[in-house]
């Protein structure tokens, strides 16, 4: 009896027809989306612009009416119409910038040397603790005397030509940077310190990869403080013994009785600041490019 043997075959696979799934097509930016993006852009930014430009007409209407509607004398303070065309007048004769220059030059130069000499001496108070220890004492002295307090033993010093004026902004510019400084580097993450440290960072690396970024916007705060009271100092220093500047035109102004002209001076400060300032933003932003902005 012959056996029969059986070969068993495996069972088929079933195989389950799955539809082809089209892969997605990346959708192509329209020209209406990006016509609309740009109409919101645009629209964010004009209103940032309009809502400063509102306030500062709102100013100046007042200004210019306040005379008309007996709020003010229009001796003591004139229409803004009558102060701007005197600004204007100064302007074409070229007075106006022979003050502005020299004031613009004290300024700078003071505040360059304070810039050159606090900075550097702030990290250092704030890096190392015998520094602090030794000159804590005499800037806690200091820093609670006004400069303006100082500036007969200045004139006294110095004399009353332009050293003395100089040396008047570097104080008052000094502390400011000095003091913001401190803060700045003191206040950075400790745990950023120790992340540079264990990557084995130089302390030159982790100075310059860490703590100054870190410490910059603490740093520009003291600048853009340091910058108004450079400005501010130096007209009254101008006010004292100058035969130019700002100062020097405020104060001939009013004695002389042109009160538009001292008006005038007044206006040139002000814009004078507000472009030193825009400056030191704009430094700022330049640097400070690893931040998140907030408002984004």
């Amino acid at each position: 009896m012959s056996s029969a043997v059986e070969l068993i075959a495996p069972p088929a696979r079933l195989q389950v027809a799955v539809p082809h799934q089209p892969t997605p097509a990346v959708v192509a930016d329209t020209g209406p989306g990006i016509a609309l993006r740009a109409i919101a852009a645009a629209g964010k930014l004009g209103w940032r612009v309009l809502k400063p430009t509102i306030v500062i007409a709102v100013f100046l209407l007042i200004w210019q009416f306040a005379p008309a509607w007996g709020l003010v004398d229009e001796i003591f303070l004139p229409p803004f119409t009558t102060v701007a065309q005197a600004f204007i007048d100064l302007v074409r004769t070229g007075e106006m910038w022979t003050h502005v220059s020299t004031s613009l030059g004290r300024s700078l130069t003071g505040y360059s040397i304070a810039l050159i000499f606090a900075v550097p001496l702030g990290i250092a108070i704030a890096w190392y603790k015998p520094v602090s220890d030794f000159l804590n004492p005499i800037l806690e002295l200091f820093r609670n005397t006004a400069a303006l307090a100082l500036l007969p033993v200045f004139v006294l010093i110095l004399g009353i030509g332009e050293t003395s004026k100089i040396a008047l902004v570097v104080y008052a510019s000094s502390f400011p940077i000095l003091l913001n400084t401190i803060t700045g580097v003191r206040t950075v993450d400790p745990l950023l310190i120790k992340s540079a440290v264990s990557l084995g960072l130089s302390p030159l690396r982790l100075f310059q990869k860490v703590i100054l970024p870190a410490a910059l916007p603490s740093i520009f705060t003291g600048l853009r403080m340091a910058a108004a009271g450079s400005i501010l100092v130096l007209l009254a220093a101008e006010m004292v013994g100058a035969r130019a500047g700002l100062g020097y035109l405020i104060t001939a102004a009013q004695q002389n009785f042109q009160i538009p002209n001292m008006y005038a001076g007044i206006l040139a400060i002000s814009l004078l600041g507000l472009a030193f300032n825009g400056v030191l933003v704009g430094l700022e932003r330049h640097f400070s490019r690893w931040r998140v902005d907030s408002n984004a």
